[in-house]
């Protein structure tokens, strides 16, 4: 059992884990940048330690201080969140010299999915479906050129580390590959440190399909289902749901026992997520694993019922799953919505500054993650999502209609958002439709600039 444990994050997903320790009866301690002294997570802990300047690098990034907190403050485990360390092994291995648990897999686990070369050669090893690509990582562009032009084009160049979008670049001809190659592998270099690539066959209008795993140390491997997110922005996620509107009970099973698969050949243990492309034909591919708990892990919380927080709190303390996969029973839809504070119509840019008023909906079957209040400063240093928006109900046109009606009572100012933005995504024919895939976006975009 944990007596303290230390969030090394910040935002919404800090103020969650905060609640999580609180129902669990466990003291919490939130770390805080000089920016942040007067944010939400600041606030609500039991505890809170401010680690240093507002930059990333000197704070929330900084391994020494959030560790150095931790030991501080005695703290038993530290709760990573999403983002900033929750996928570093190095600080995973740094919490173990220091004797204080990590909640989330081993470092050696991080290392191998969280290297998507390896992670690709891991799976293509176990059986598990991959998209067609190099097994190995390709570090110069005429290497990765021949590579490709045997392939076919399209192709996607990726980066082997990292996330987010960064480092992902589609090639559509031959003659286009070493320029893409060069400016792909520079902008990894430039956002992770690393500029190791790989290359596959780029699928072209799948969906973004991923499975939620809990694995406990025991051995025990369960998936909850999935979540559509198929919707994004420069391979950012806006709006994602569970279940897909397109998964059949029949593929469901498939995919789940694949995904599951999929973890026991990493020897997974914590909340963890697989993620596979689909295309039309149902013919499904791992493309990466999350080894860290997702930005959209609450529409499976409200289809499952199941806290993934404290699930993952839970293992983390050496507790066998407190579910059976025949007890996972998905009902109802939810959707959510993330909030972002920036200007839509104007390239998307962050819109940091002082939220003068807010408002966000209630009622039954509405949830909102967030960390903003009237008077809350936002800084310029972070990512710019400030909320996320979920709704439940017992079928996708109620959640749908739910998710309209709440999205039209969130009043945020002071600052620009996309929440009109999210609004026409919603109620575009196509997205109504369940008909979609990861090229929504953009022509989303082309029809709102004609």
């Amino acid at each position: 059992m944990f007596h303290k444990i230390l969030i090394a994050n910040r935002g919404e997903i800090a103020v969650r884990i905060i609640r999580a320790c609180r129902e669990m009866d466990i003291v919490s301690v939130a770390i805080c940048s000089e920016a942040d002294k007067d944010a939400l997570h600041a606030q609500l802990a039991d505890e809170t330690v401010c680690i240093g300047p507002a930059p990333s690098k000197d704070s929330y990034l900084d391994m020494n201080r959030v560790l150095g907190a931790a030991m501080a403050v005695g703290a038993d485990a530290i709760h990573p969140g999403f983002g900033f360390l929750s996928e570093n092994s190095k600080f995973v291995r740094m919490c173990e010299k220091a004797n204080i648990t990590f909640i989330g897999p081993s470092a050696d686990i991080i290392d191998k999915m969280g290297n998507k070369s390896e992670a690709r050669k891991t799976m293509m090893e176990a059986g598990v479906p991959v998209v067609p690509g190099t097994k190995d990582a390709v570090y110069d562009a005429a290497e990765g050129k021949t590579l490709a032009d045997d392939m076919g084009y399209p192709v996607m160049i990726k980066a082997s580390a990292g996330g987010g979008g960064k480092g992902m670049r589609i090639c559509f001809e031959s003659k286009d590959f070493e320029a893409t190659f060069e400016t792909a592998k520079l902008e990894a270099e430039n956002a992770f440190g690393d500029g190791t690539m790989y290359i596959e066959k780029y699928v072209q209008d799948p969906r973004h399909i991923e499975f939620q795993i809990l694995a406990d140390k025991q051995g025990h491997t369960i998936h909850l289902g999935e979540r559509d997110c198929s919707i994004q922005r420069r391979h950012q996620k806006l709006v994602e749901e569970s279940p897909s509107p397109v998964i059949t009970e029949e593929l469901r099973k498939k995919m789940g026992a694949v995904a599951v698969k999929a973890a026991k050949a990493a020897g997974y243990y914590s909340a963890g997520t697989i993620e596979f492309l689909k295309d039309k034909d149902d013919n499904f591919y791992f493309i990466e694993m999350n080894t860290r708990i997702q930005v959209e892990h609450p529409v499976t919380e409200w289809v499952t019922g199941i806290d993934l927080i404290r699930e993952q709190i839970r293992i983390a303390m050496g507790n066998d799953l407190t579910y059976s996969q025949d007890e996972v029973q998905v009902r109802g839809h939810a959707i959510e919505c993330r909030i972002n504070a920036e200007n839509t119509e104007r390239n998307f840019m962050p819109s940091p500054g002082v939220i003068t008023s807010v408002h966000f909906p209630g009622g039954k079957g509405v949830r909102i993650d967030s960390a903003i209040y009237a008077g809350y400063e936002i800084p310029p240093y972070y990512d710019s999502m400030i909320a996320k928006l979920i709704v439940y109900d017992k079928n996708r046109e109620l959640a749908l209609r739910k998710l309209k009606n709440a999205l039209g009572e969130v009043v945020i100012q002071g600052v620009a958002t996309n929440v009109d933005y999210q609004y026409d995504i919603i109620n575009h024919p196509d997205f109504v439709a369940g008909e979609f895939d990861t090229g929504f976006i953009e022509r989303f975009q082309e029809e709102r600039e004609r």
